[in-house]
């Protein structure tokens, strides 16, 4: 790039003012600051763009390697899960064929277990009752400390 030192600033700065006079010179040294201005912000623009369209490229080339390798894992685990279905239906044909009955015996196997229906573990059940609450007087609604105290005011004396 160009080197401009001190000495080189003040010649260009007297030839300007030889040039262009004392009265216009202010004003159009202020006009190429602005102009060199701008083109600044539009070299760095330009650079922030391939800046930002580079890395857009690096990250689709990162999410295509992503892809294939997740593609990979999973070809291998469902490669490995079929192999371990087949083991172990070979094992569980071999466990039953040994204990099968004979055909023509008259064993069958017992019927599954009833069980009640209305037992539902995921409800969560209290452990008194509501009518026992409610003959004493137990509170089952929440109510905020304004309302609390709103409630047990006494009443104003009318005078």
């Amino acid at each position: 790039m160009i080197d401009l030192g001190f000495d080189k600033l003040a010649l260009i700065g007297a030839v300007a003012l030889v040039v262009i006079g004392p009265e216009r010179l202010p004003r159009v040294a202020r006009t190429v600051g602005h102009l060199l201005g701008k083109a600044q912000r539009y070299v760095a623009d330009v650079k922030a763009e391939v800046n930002r369209s580079i890395e857009l490229e690096e990250l689709k080339k990162m999410k295509t390697e992503f892809e294939d390798a997740a593609r990979n894992v999973e070809q291998s685990v469902s490669q490995g899960v079929s192999d371990l279905g087949g083991d172990l239906q070979n094992a569980w044909d071999e466990a039953t064929s040994r204990h099968d009955p004979p055909p023509g015996s008259g064993w069958e196997p017992a019927p599954p277990q009833y069980r009640h229906p209305k037992k539902n573990w995921r409800l969560k059940r209290g452990a008194v009752p509501q009518w026992y609450k409610q003959r004493h007087g137990v509170r089952t609604r929440t109510q905020s400390g304004a309302a609390r105290v709103a409630r047990f005011r006494p009443p104003k004396a009318r005078s």
